[in-house]
């Protein structure tokens, strides 16, 4: 999918410093038009419907209503909107609810400024973004605990468990590095765990997400999770 030439973006957050600061960041990417901002679901709507904004950067935590709960009615005020969650909620179930409202993404509020212009413009490009620290909890709800996970729409997650040759074409350091990657460890933890450098970790997992036909971590631990490679 190619980027639009410009991002228009709609910012949903309660605190209002946070808000404004977030707004001010990402209006010094040339890429970026904020085009609005809004502190509560009701608040979100309106201006989602006014505005038709190409992507609606959403906190969990608003007053009267909780963001993935607001999900559905703001992808019927703004079709063509991805949905991004931007929250310090670290919740399994929150991420579950909001994967199987349509999110393209969860992120956290510890990330850094030049990592959310990165994941805005893969959810742009139609890919799915989660935070490094959620993967493993992804991981604990495909395995059993919350189910609700698995409707969620193409888009967001791969729900096609990988076929055995593609497992197959792994090697036994790229099968390490996808177990890894499947317990949401980070590629300075995996090289840590193998004695290996970083930067060696980083090309085998580019390895394994070619062989895997997969585009981001977060496929590659589901397929690892559901054929049983943890």
């Amino acid at each position: 999918m190619a980027l639009p030439e410009t991002i228009r973006i709609l910012v949903v957050d309660d605190h209002t410093l946070f808000r404004r600061g977030l707004m001010a960041l990402l209006s010094r990417e040339p890429q970026f038009e904020v085009v609005g901002d809004a502190a509560d679901a009701g608040e979100a709507l309106r201006r989602a419907q006014e505005l038709q904004p190409d992507l609606i950067l959403l906190d969990n935590h608003l007053p009267g209503v909780r963001g993935v709960d607001a999900l559905p009615s703001l992808r019927e005020a703004a079709p063509a909107a991805r949905m991004l969650m931007l929250t310090v909620s670290e919740d399994e179930q929150d991420l579950a609810d909001a994967l199987k409202a349509g999110a393209a993404g969860y992120l956290l509020k510890t990330i850094e400024g030049d990592a959310l212009a990165t994941a805005i413009r893969h959810v742009m490009a139609g890919e799915s973004v989660l935070a490094q620290e959620m993967t493993s909890k992804l991981v604990a709800a495909f395995q059993g605990a919350s189910s609700a996970v698995r409707p969620a729409p193409p888009q967001t997650l791969a729900t096609t468990p990988a076929t055995p040759s593609l497992l197959g074409s792994l090697s036994p350091r790229e099968r390490e590095i996808l177990r890894g990657i499947a317990r949401g460890a980070s590629n300075k933890e995996i090289g840590r765990e193998l004695g290996i450098a970083e930067t060696t970790v980083k090309i085998h997992v580019q390895h394994v997400l070619r062989k895997l036909d997969v585009s981001s971590r977060v496929q590659a631990a589901v397929l690892a999770t559901e054929n049983g490679l943890t």
